[in-house]
């Protein structure tokens, strides 16, 4: 017997959940990519990209995922041979590093964790170390996913300026643009990399970049470019060139529809919404956690992600028939943990297009797993998760 029937709740750090109207605006009919109105609503996309990224700079749309967005930025920025230092931090900032390895970049890694967020004195005492320059840019993401970390931007960039060096700073947002503070300009970031498919509630298949003043004058003299991602070409004037070649019509249809809900909120209400949910998440599992069999993975709250949490079991628990139970009796699916965590825990998302009600479901599908399962857990994780919002929602 199960209780799966009804609409599936998705809780998984991306792709996220696509709201109704994003779908009903992707289901429109195709129309002439050269007619008066298509233009604008490029227009439209990249001045919302700027708004969100909060930076006067260029910004790029790429028919790509994150990782299409990764080697977007390197290749516009860098030349063959030179060294990046990679930021580690979990799982993602060393993917981005093996993929400049891959386009003949030489990669640094300054040792990191699963467990906690870059050391912004450890960055600065790295390039103050590199006094021959060799350093041409260094690679951080702001939220892995894998490890549910938070990287304190605006400090690792105060870091990189304080230590008087010139490599660039780039930043990928995947997992934060649109649920928490990014100010690009202000803190000193030469190149920001996101794409559609969480905070920003859209479908997959595109990524973004935004180039600042300094990348876009490394950019001149970068010999990795390549047609379809070189910014140059996509500033051009004919439309077209901003897509190199045909625009895809209904992601931008559905990104567009998705900006018009999240400036409808807010920015702000966005991520306070964010942040109230990843409180009533880790109120939930540090309640669950008191039994000893499970942990939150990241100790440091100031280092939590308001997007994704990951939580971690003691090695006598397999997370696999917790996740089934869910999957199968409740039609909940909740994520994986991945790359060094893999098959030690679970991810609950909660970004994107997510509110209160979705966040107790998911809550509540676990917790029903935890006791049907006989797994060891505090009582009340979802009484705890109410209080957590009761508490910090007021009534007016």
């Amino acid at each position: 017997m199960s209780v799966r029937t009804g609409r599936q709740f998705l809780s998984i750090p991306g792709p996220t959940t696509v709201p109704e109207p994003v779908l009903t605006a992707m289901s429109q009919p195709a129309i002439d990519i050269y007619q008066a109105d298509f233009p604008p609503r490029t227009d439209g996309l990249l001045k919302n990209l700027q708004k969100w990224f909060c930076t006067k700079g260029h910004t790029f749309i790429y028919i790509a995922n994150g990782h299409g967005g990764w080697e977007a930025a390197l290749s516009n920025t860098m030349n063959r041979g030179e060294k990046v230092l990679v930021l580690e931090s979990g799982l993602f900032a060393n993917g981005w590093g093996a993929y400049a390895d891959e386009m003949g970049l030489e990669i640094e890694i300054l040792p990191g964790s699963y467990r906690d967020a870059v050391d912004p004195a450890a960055v600065k005492a790295r390039l103050e170390a590199d006094t021959d320059g060799e350093i041409k840019a260094v690679l951080m993401v702001q939220v892995d996913t894998a490890s549910s970390i938070k990287n304190d931007v605006q400090a690792v960039g105060e870091a990189i300026r304080e230590s008087g060096h010139d490599a660039l700073f780039m930043v990928d947002t995947i997992a934060s643009l649109g649920t928490m503070e990014f100010k690009m300009d202000e803190w000193g970031v030469d190149v920001a990399v996101s794409a559609s498919q969480k905070g920003l509630m859209s479908s997959p298949g595109l990524a973004f970049n935004a180039a600042g003043p300094r990348a876009w004058e490394r950019h001149q003299t970068a010999n990795m470019k390549t047609g379809y991602w070189d910014w140059t070409f996509r500033t051009g004037d004919i439309h077209y060139q901003k897509y190199a070649g045909t625009p895809p019509e209904h992601l931008i249809f559905g990104l567009l529809k998705s900006f018009e809900l999240l400036n409808e909120e807010g920015m702000e209400a966005a991520f306070e919404r964010h942040r109230l949910l990843a409180g009533a998440t880790w109120a939930c599992v540090e309640k669950w956690a008191e039994a000893g069999a499970l942990y939150l993975n990241i100790q440091k709250p100031e280092e939590r992600a308001s997007a994704v949490t990951t939580v971690m079991m003691h090695d006598t628990y397999s997370p696999e028939p917790l996740l089934a139970y869910c999957r199968d009796k409740c039609n909940v699916i909740v994520g994986i943990t991945i790359g060094a965590l893999e098959g030690h825990g679970f991810r609950i998302a909660h970004m994107g297009y997510a509110n209160a009600p979705m966040l107790f479901g998911t809550l509540g599908a676990l917790e029903m797993g935890l006791q049907a399962l006989n797994i060891p857990h505090g009582k009340g994780g979802v009484q705890a998760a109410i209080q957590y919002l009761a508490d910090n929602v007021k009534a007016d």
